[in-house]
């Protein structure tokens, strides 16, 4: 498995260095980026492939918690303060795993490390270059499930829970959809809101504001409509 590319958003210099040292200590992680502000870290996140953010909530320019209700895809975000209080907030967020309080020690990081690994989706794919294969192995119950690209309906997805529906079978598993999204073909699948990924060669119709696939209506999210009447080549809105 590669290593997560991560990035840490912090502006206490402590608490940089500390997150810096244990970041070091795991082999599965790889820091790509340290930002005291979290506006600064705007690049990063649209130029690299980033699977994981420290994140502290108070910071100078934007808190943590405004910040990534910025973000249209945001990555997996273990939150970091020194306010616990904060904590009831940050449910709201799919993609935030954990919640460390400062101080916290090596132990309670690699807690928080192992909880993200386990997010991450066991897939083998049947063929090296991805867009090249046309399935892949998904590991759930301790067997392996070949799936079809061509036979996916949609992905769904429900707080740290995928749901995968396909003709033959509906599966559920630990994961995100910013993850499994990059495992499947980008001309034949398409994100329609921030729960769905779709399969577009299964849409029976769309109507006002929701796809139809198979009997089952998918709502289409604001800021994803205009790119998928794009792909379809729809005029009109």
């Amino acid at each position: 498995m590669k290593p997560l590319n991560c990035i840490i958003i912090e502006d206490e210099i402590p608490a940089q260095r500390i997150l810096q040292s244990y970041i070091a200590k795991i082999a599965s992680l790889e820091l790509r980026g340290t930002f005291n502000a979290a506006l600064k870290a705007y690049d990063s996140l649209h130029t690299e492939d980033i699977d994981l953010i420290f994140l502290d909530i108070n910071l100078p320019d934007i808190s943590g918690l405004s910040f990534l209700r910025t973000l249209k895809n945001p990555p997996t975000i273990i939150m970091t303060t020194a306010y616990p209080d904060y904590a009831v907030e940050s449910f709201e967020f799919e993609t935030i795993v954990d919640y460390l309080v400062k101080p916290f020690s090596l132990e309670r990081f690699l807690k928080a490390i192992q909880k993200v690994q386990r997010l991450q989706p066991t897939i083998v794919e049947t063929n090296v270059e991805k867009k090249s294969s046309d399935a892949l192995f998904l590991n759930v119950d301790k067997a392996f499930h070949k799936i079809q690209f061509d036979d996916i309906f949609y992905v769904e997805s429900e707080r740290n829970y995928l749901t995968l529906v396909s003709q033959q079978q509906k599966l559920s598993f630990i994961g995100t959809l910013r993850t499994w999204k990059e495992k499947l073909p980008e001309t034949q699948f398409v994100q329609i809101h921030k729960s769905f990924v779709i399969n577009k060669n299964h849409i029976d119709k769309i109507a006002g504001n929701e796809v139809y696939i198979h009997d089952k209506r998918i709502p289409i999210g604001r800021t994803y409509k205009a790119h998928l009447f794009e792909l379809l080549q729809i005029q009109g809105k």
